[in-house]
């Protein structure tokens, strides 16, 4: 018979996150619960823990990216790159964002999806721009409009690398997908895989950058 209860740790993921307690925190009790009702003592689980860090060590680089960011945010990296942006006349947050996306996809559909990133990119670099741009376009902006101006930053981010790096055959979910699919007899190559997520990506290009556009219009509607 299946044992359905370790899954309690999927609930305890969705109630933790819909109270907005600490994510770290609330996954990390999650895996606990769950090791601890599959049957495993509370050594190995941490031991678990331990073995899974140690296998990807490329976590520990974190601690070396945040600590440069950083210090570049407090030399005035971000207001390097808003007065870059502001030297671009016909810069408007659509359009920027819009060639983020772009360069988001392409990098991500080679192999190179850590390049960029929300800490890396999003915060110190294309957020700032974004606004800059939409300053510069459109005058000062509200609070709730420079809001929106950084939710999308951190959207753009986010498709453009969910949908490009399933272009890529080597990344790690195009062999799961192969893998779920040959357990139903479906025996696909990668790069089969690979090549039918062009066009996904094309239509999420083109519907986020519809967005964009739209966005760029409202904010320029707000501002009259």
């Amino acid at each position: 018979m299946i044992n359905y209860w370790p899954l309690i740790g999927i609930a305890l993921v969705v109630i933790g996150f819909a109270l907005k307690f600490n994510p770290m925190l609330v996954v990390t009790v999650s895996a606990i619960v769950t090791g601890l009702i599959a049957g495993m003592d509370f050594v190995e689980v941490i031991s678990t823990f331990g073995k899974a860090f140690n296998d990807n060590r490329i976590i520990a680089i974190v601690w070396i990216v945040l600590p440069v960011i950083g210090l570049l945010e407090r030399f005035g990296l971000q207001q390097r790159a808003m007065t870059l942006i502001r030297g671009f006349k016909g810069a408007t947050v659509g359009r920027l964002l819009i060639f983020y996306l772009a360069y988001r996809q392409i990098i991500s559909a080679v192999g190179l999806k850590d390049t960029a990133g929300h800490p890396q990119a999003v915060r110190p670099l294309v957020a700032p721009m974004a606004l800059a741009a939409a300053e510069q376009q459109h005058g000062e902006l509200s609070e709730d409009e420079t809001e929106q101006v950084k939710a999308y930053s951190a959207a753009t981010d986010n498709v453009g690398l969910f949908f490009g790096e399933d272009i890529f055959l080597a990344i790690s979910s195009i062999v799961l997908i192969q893998q779920i699919l040959s357990t139903y007899g479906y025996n696909l190559a990668p790069l089969e895989l690979a090549l039918w997520a062009i066009p996904t990506a094309i239509a999420a290009f083109a519907i986020h950058a519809t967005r964009l556009m739209l966005f760029d219009r409202k904010l320029g509607r707000q501002g009259q």
